[in-house]
This record gives structure tokens, sequence and C-alpha cells, in this order.
């Protein structure tokens, strides 16, 4: 008599069986004609220039990450939107359930906008960020005095 972890141990036996020989049909089957086309690396129909192992800009990382971060932080709002227009919870609880989510939401979403904010005003968002510009002061005095001022600290 087999158990039920049996069973699901044939089912797995015959699912790698079956997937072992489809591959093994489709290799035989398929056309296999390789050229010097089809074996290039396909970019958007450009030809490929250069070697490909160059180092990204990190901006395309950060750009992306705040991306991921938001789009998967947007995704905790669809079961608080069910749960928030449950009306069975908001009439046990006397409509106290509506003002908590709501304010937990709200919270929430204050985070979030914190969390824009400060990329934005570190300037992870701009995509070229401007070249820092060395500010240049007239000094009423000669540049030569400063050298001697730095030759005279650099000895001590």
């Amino acid at each position: 008599m087999i158990s039920d972890f049996g069973y699901i141990l044939l089912f797995i036996i015959a699912a790698l069986v079956l997937l072992g020989v489809m591959l093994t049909i489709a290799k035989f089957l398929r056309p296999h004609k390789p050229n010097e086309e089809k074996l290039t690396t396909y970019e958007s129909g450009e030809d490929p220039l250069g070697n490909a192992q160059i180092q990204f800009n990190v901006r395309f990382y950060i750009v992306a990450l705040v991306f991921v971060l938001f789009e998967v932080e947007l995704l905790f709002l669809f079961p608080w939107s069910i749960v928030f227009g449950n009306e069975d919870l908001i009439k046990q609880t006397n409509g106290e359930w509506g003002w908590f989510a709501m304010a937990e939401m709200t919270v929430f979403i204050g985070i979030l906008i914190l969390g824009l904010a400060y990329a934005w005003v570190k300037g992870y968002l701009d995509w070229v960020r401007p070249k820092p510009q060395v500010p240049e002061i007239k000094s009423p005095l000669p540049a030569d005095m400063y050298k001697q001022v730095n030759e005279r600290y650099k000895a001590n």
C-alpha cells in the first residue's frame, strides 16, 4: 500500500521523466542551423560594438533600486485596500477599524514620501548630475604667500 507521500513521489518522478522525454524529442525535431548572424548578441537591432564587459554608471542601479522599492511598497496598498473596505470589520468595531487602517496607511505613505523626498534632495533621481564648481575667491594676498604658509606648516 502506497502512502500519501508515495503518491507525491510518484508524481514527481513522472514529471521528471515526462520532462526528459519532451526535451529529448524536441532536440531531435528542432532545426539546428547556426550561422554568424544567429550567434551574435541581439542589442535592440543594433550591431554590438566593443567589449560587453564595461562598467555601468551607478545611477542605473540606483534608479532601478528606487523603482523596485516603490513598486514593492505599492503592492502593500492592494491588500490594505481590501481589508480597509471590509464592511463587517468596520461595523464590529463601530468605525474604529476604519480610522486605525486610515491612520496606518497615512503613516506608511508618509514614510514613502519622506524616502522619495530624501532621494530627490540627494540628487539620486537626477539623471545627469551637475559637475561641482570650485569657487574662485579673489584675495588681496598673492598666491606665493599661500604657498609659503603651506610649506611652513608642511615641514612641521
